[in-house]
């Protein structure tokens, strides 16, 4: 799954052994607030029987966020006398808790939000059990050699009191709403608009509403969208462009001389998650499922920070890890708001953040790059 999915902020519990070995089968619900939407979200974690173990030994349970996806994310768990400890890399989720002396709730602490957030669950007979969603009926894929266009669309300018912004795909129908040539431009050629030059000052002004369908059937992949959305801006809007070097101010993305503090996937010994992509889990706090450090780089730009990011780690293949950060903005709000600023448990700024969590640092500086040098766009022709 890709960029289009909903932010998965819900993390993992689970239940493990208290100072005797005792058979943790069954189902455990509970809710969690997230603290960055306030959102109270339902979890539910199931562990299959027999699941008897004794301190100390891993055990393995299926996690649910079920008022967000119908996924199931794989949990590890150890227990250390009545400490319970899990781990669901596919959200990015850490959680240490006490089991009950009856063996039959858990309470404790989650790591994965901007802040740690308490979190309790409980064991439930099948019949009180909350029901998990039922997966969609897949759509058809479109032919993965498919090189499609819009059989058809339509392009009108923008409500201006309308608030629904982005992109949805539902089968065949293809449904772009509020967005600004400038940010349709960045998405489907996967550039900074900092190394956009030449658009003129209305593409980043009106905003446009652009729906249709692709003349091949099935529903098209990300990149098959993108494949689309380049067609539609050279026939409609007659968009020509060429590349270019330039030096420019950029972030560039290294290694700290300590080394990094991820391991690639085809490295590590864990269960791996039906996810993929990143998924942001509120203001702050990301986790990206096997991705690349060029992956990496493009968050990081259109999520992060002001300058285009370079790739300089010289780390190659796919990693999962989460990040956690205090952005800008929430800084500065709370530097207003209150003279002692932020909480003093907030995470750091994205700088410090990158180099305790992850190894990794960026340094401002100037590197000739390529840019997109737009030649020629005009306002859309008439539908």
């Amino acid at each position: 799954m890709n960029t289009c999915m909903k932010r998965l902020i819900a993390l993992a519990i689970l239940p493990a052994s208290g100072l005797f070995a005792q058979d943790l089968a069954g189902i455990w619900q509970g809710v969690v607030k997230n603290p960055d939407t306030k959102e109270e979200l339902r979890t539910v974690i199931k562990i299959a029987s027999p699941a008897i173990v004794s301190s100390g030994s891993p055990i393995i349970g299926n996690f649910y966020s079920i008022d967000q996806t119908y996924l199931v994310f794989p949990a590890t768990i150890t227990v250390q006398g009545s400490t319970v400890k899990m781990n669901i890399p596919g959200i990015g989720a850490v959680y240490e808790a006490k089991l009950s002396a009856d063996g039959n709730t858990i309470a404790g602490t989650v790591k994965g939000f901007s802040v740690p957030a308490p979190w309790s669950m409980t064991r439930v007979k099948e019949a009180d059990a909350w029901p998990i969603p039922k997966p969609p009926v897949p759509p058809r894929p479109m032919a993965a050699d498919a090189d499609p266009a819009f059989e058809v669309a339509t392009i009108k300018p923008s409500d201006p009191d309308a608030r629904e912004r982005g992109a949805r795909v539902q089968d065949s129908n293809i449904t772009l709403r509020n967005l600004t040539l400038t940010e349709l431009v960045r998405n489907v050629y996967d550039v900074h608009p900092n190394l956009l030059i030449g658009l003129p000052a209305w593409a980043s002004s009106e905003r446009y509403d652009i729906s249709g369908k692709p003349d091949v059937p099935g529903q098209p992949n990300g990149d098959q969208l993108k494949i689309m959305l380049r067609k539609l801006l050279a026939d409609r809007f007659q968009l020509t462009f060429h590349k270019d070097q330039r030096e420019l101010p950029v972030f560039s993305l290294s290694v700290l001389k300590s080394g990094a503090k991820i391991t690639r996937n085809d490295a590590k010994v864990e269960t791996k998650s039906d996810t993929s992509g990143v998924i942001f889990r509120g203001p702050g706090s990301v986790l990206l499922n096997n991705l690349s450090m060029d992956d990496f780089c493009k968050m990081l730009q259109s999520s992060a920070l002001d300058r285009p990011v370079v790739n300089q780690t010289g780390l190659e293949g796919k990693y999962t890890f989460s990040l956690v950060w205090t952005p800008e903005q929430l800084a500065a709000g709370a530097a207003n708001q209150a003279p002692a600023g932020l909480r003093a448990d907030a995470p750091p700024d994205i700088y410090a953040a990158l180099q305790q969590q992850l190894g990794l640092k960026v340094d401002a500086t100037k590197l000739k790059v390529e840019v997109l040098v737009v030649d020629k766009m005009n306002k859309p022709s008439e539908n």
